[in-house]
């Protein structure tokens, strides 16, 4: 009996491999020496979260259902995991220097990392609202320690009180909006809200259908950071330990988009005349407050917080050009996905190595996050200052850099479903928000400083921010593989 069922457990091998190595991390932490448990503990979550994504790219072309069809598997799900896994990898990797000198060393830090991971994986293959919010609070009840990690600093214990507060709330906004769904629609599947919701007619639909719709969007949003209800980001970020920051800007902001594309793609796609104007307020809002919030910042992880709402904004174009779609042309529809797939591919590499930079940021071995506190770094460290500006430029959109392509291909499919005003205020935003890009590098180059910044750099930190560099640098001849692969997410979204 055993062998037989067990092919029906490989769609979901690298959750169930993330799941028990977890258990067994915890225990090697548990039972092993204090001073050894950490290192031990980390580089066997290195080896966990690089397996976990060679059995992934092993499930490309695999579509599969599992569990009532409750779990799914496709080319979209194996896209994101890996977004979200090398983004993993990466932010451990940085951070062992980070907790090494703040005496925070612990070995739940790396366990903390497989479990998010897991409830991510879980989210993005969810196809039933209930083990979407089992994903979710999995994701969340790690990232609530994570903000408060250093359980020493008063920021981080704030950082991660607001963070709980504020994100039990979202999560019970959305379980309220999903038990209205259900109770207009008789079910919690993916496939059965889509032929219940298809076979509506416009006038059909029930208020009370949308109000959960609504809801649903405002938990998502809440995870995404986008406005309005972004207040969490930018106190999260000051207070939370710079790697966990680094972390809360990528990996939870993937999952979550993933899970937002599939929900608005697939069951809620018939309704895109109703949840379309609620992503381009969203995405306008996102990107108008991330772009002039940004300007007087004077932390660098606050701006860092503002600008990845404004980038959250730029990636829902994509999703508002789906909704426009969802009821014209599925192509269109299909290439609002592929921009959002591109663009968060490119972020993750250009945000990682900017909160690389960030991690050095050190004055006679203590941690300073002013931007005041990069002054003269060209001439103390110029390698650093110029793939910092390397970054700041990516991310500023200028060209030939990766940020520019990313931008480019959001906007250029707002134009084509004539979203013109979208497309529009995308630009102007990134105009504004290019001004604090490039003050960081006026002072880096520009600027005095009266106490340099020390110069020694981690060897993990110098791999990542070579990889990262290489990337945001040379994506414009090599970007084939990300954007073949980012096509074939998106169509496997729209295979019936």
């Amino acid at each position: 009996m055993l062998p037989a069922s067990l092919p029906i457990l490989i769609p979901i091998l690298p959750e169930l491999f993330m799941a028990l190595s977890s258990m067994f991390l915890l225990m090697v932490g548990a039972f092993s020496s204090p001073k050894k448990s950490f290192n031990l503990v980390a580089n066997l979550g290195y080896i966990v979260v690089i397996i976990t994504i060679i059995l992934l790219i092993n499930l490309i072309d695999n579509n599969a259902k599992i569990f009532g069809s409750a779990f799914i598997t496709d080319n979209f799900a194996v896209y994101m995991k890996v977004l979200i896994l090398l983004s993993v990898l990466a932010i451990m990797l940085i951070s062992r220097d980070y907790l090494v000198l703040h005496g925070i060393e612990k070995f739940e830090f790396s366990v903390l990392f497989l479990l998010s991971s897991l409830g991510m994986m879980m989210m993005i293959s969810a196809n039933d609202l209930l083990a979407l919010y089992l994903g979710i609070e999995l994701q969340s009840l790690a990232l609530y320690v994570f903000a408060a990690f250093h359980r020493d600093s008063s920021r981080s214990a704030e950082a991660g009180l607001k963070y709980f507060i504020l994100g039990a709330l979202s999560s019970g906004l959305m379980l309220y909006g999903m038990s209205l769904v259900y109770g207009f629609s008789g079910s919690t599947s993916y496939e059965s809200l889509s032929l219940v919701l298809n076979n509506l007619n416009p006038q059909g639909i029930s208020p009370g259908l949308v109000i959960g719709l609504v809801f649903i969007l405002a938990g998502l949003a809440f995870k995404i950071s986008a406005v309005p209800f972004h207040m969490w980001t930018p106190d999260v970020y000051e207070g939370a330990p710079t790697p966990i920051t680094a972390f809360f800007s990528v990996a939870p902001k993937i999952a979550a988009m993933g899970l937002l594309i599939r929900l608005m793609a697939g069951p809620f796609g018939s309704l895109g005349s109703q949840w379309q104007q609620i992503i381009i307020f969203i995405s306008i809002a996102s990107m108008v407050l991330g772009a002039f919030a940004a300007i007087n910042q004077k932390n660098i992880k606050r701006l860092m917080a503002y600008s990845s709402i404004g980038h959250v904004g730029y990636a829902l174009i994509g999703l508002a050009v789906a909704g426009i779609a969802s009821s014209s042309t599925m192509s269109l529809a299909e290439n609002g996905i592929l921009s959002i797939l591109v663009y968060m591919g490119i972020y993750v590499f250009t945000n990682i190595g900017t909160f690389s930079c960030i991690l050095l940021m050190k004055r006679n071995g203590r941690m300073v996050e002013e931007i005041s506190d990069l002054a003269g770094l060209s001439k103390t460290n110029p390698g650093l200052a110029v793939i910092l500006s390397i970054f700041m430029f990516s991310m500023a959109g200028i060209p030939p850099l990766a940020g520019f392509m990313g931008k480019l291909y959001v906007f250029q499919i707002a134009i084509e479903a004539e979203l013109f005003v979208l497309a529009l205020i995308g630009v102007l935003t990134s105009v504004v928000s290019a001004f604090y890009y490039i003050r960081i590098i006026k002072i880096i180059y520009f600027d005095d400083s009266s106490e340099p910044l020390d110069t020694g750099i981690a060897m993990e930190i110098k791999s990542v921010l070579i990889v990262t560099g290489a990337f945001v640098l040379f994506f414009i001849f090599y970007s084939n593989p990300l954007i073949t692969a980012a096509e074939q997410a998106a169509s496997s979204l729209f295979m019936k």
